[in-house]
């Protein structure tokens, strides 16, 4: 791509803000709408060709149950909202997801300041609810996944981030996992050796890579505690055999969560709870199963936090309640390694998405 196929712009915003239509003034994530036009580029972005889109868990959910399950309504519904909004963001769960992609073009601005060139092929790290888009097609969904193969363009601002596929690790694969990338690298920064860990959902993508991370870290002498809804959510938990104990409940019975738990550890609750489920109403689950000056982390993009914040005053609980930020820094690499040292966890993501 040469620059004569387009207009080159001067005086882009660091943090995307000259691409926000309403409001105007704004930042691209909480904006209404996005200048999605992809016949120019300011000269501090990168125009990014994408091949697939991984939707945020919680929004893929509630899209599809809207759909009743069916594709091509799901397929309108993603259509719908990046031409209504310029950017893939849930109307209802307000988060997005990430995408791959090869870089088309790098702007001038940005030259010696970034290490990317032009077929450089790279994940999005920034969510796709602040990312310009513009969809040319949908070209299917990967069965069983929130993934979206489409033939579409996308910006990154000079602020966004992003990680240059590995050679030793399928795209598709590398994608799914740099998509959730911040829950096991957050979770690797706060549980300490020998402490009690509950891992909400551990039997979903993040909640594996957690497990495996608190179990590693948390040691023989530490102990892990797996909740899943499903039997079948159960016994993938256990068939890997991250967590020491492994509890069927719903995460949205706050009291069941509570018994189990105290039930399985001896009266023992929870140092660290990562909440990775793509449900709402799991806020109170996640508090009462978390130990006085303990740490809550919310990972899922379902929480309220408004839920969260008033439910520990109300039943009185001093706890650090940690919002999902699903960046922190060397995330990407921290994930990637799971693959690297967990031939178990590798060889059930690639029969899901390579």
């Amino acid at each position: 791509m040469t620059n004569t196929e387009f207009t080159i712009k001067k005086n882009g915003n660091p943090f995307g803000a000259h691409r926000v239509l309403e409001p105007k003034g704004g930042l691209p994530q909480p904006a209404v709408k996005l200048d999605n036009g992809m016949d120019f580029i300011y000269d501090n972005e990168i125009l990014v060709d994408v091949d697939t889109l991984n939707i945020d868990s919680a929004s893929f959910t509630q899209i599809k149950q809207a759909a009743g399950g069916d594709e091509e309504k799901i397929k309108a519904s993603i259509l719908s909202i990046v031409a209504e909004r310029g950017k893939m963001q849930n109307p209802v769960t307000g988060s997005g997801g990430m995408f791959i992609g090869r870089v088309a073009k790098v702007g001038p601005a940005l030259e010696g300041r970034t290490d990317l060139k032009e077929g450089d092929k790279i994940a999005s790290l920034v969510s796709l609810s602040l990312t310009p888009l513009k969809i040319e097609k949908i070209i299917g969904i990967k069965p069983g996944t929130e993934q979206v193969n489409v033939a579409a363009k996308a910006i990154l601002f000079e602020s966004g981030i992003y990680a240059k596929i590995p050679a030793d690790i399928p795209e598709k694969l590398a994608l799914a996992m740099l998509d959730v990338a911040g829950a096991p690298a957050q979770t690797a920064k706060l549980v300490r050796p020998n402490q009690v860990v509950v891992v909400i959902g551990a039997g979903g993508k993040s909640g594996l890579l957690c497990a495996y991370e608190a179990s590693k870290i948390a040691g023989v002498a530490g102990i892990v505690v797996g909740i899943e809804y499903s039997k079948e959510g159960c016994d993938k938990a256990r068939e890997f055999g991250f967590c020491d104990h492994v509890i069927q409940a719903s995460a949205t019975d706050a009291l069941d969560c509570h018994a189990k738990l105290t039930a399985a550890t001896g009266g023992k609750l929870a140092d660290v709870v990562i909440n990775c489920v793509n449900i709402p109403n799991t806020e109170m689950a996640s508090i009462l199963m978390c130990r006085d000056e303990g740490t809550v982390y919310f990972f899922s993009m379902a929480t309220s936090f408004t839920k969260a914040a008033l439910g520990a005053e109300g039943v009185g609980k001093d706890i650090v309640m940690l919002v999902g930020n699903g960046y922190t820094r060397h995330h990407a690499e921290t994930t990637l390694n799971i693959l690297r040292e967990s031939p178990s966890i590798r060889a059930a993501y690639e029969k899901l998405y390579a």
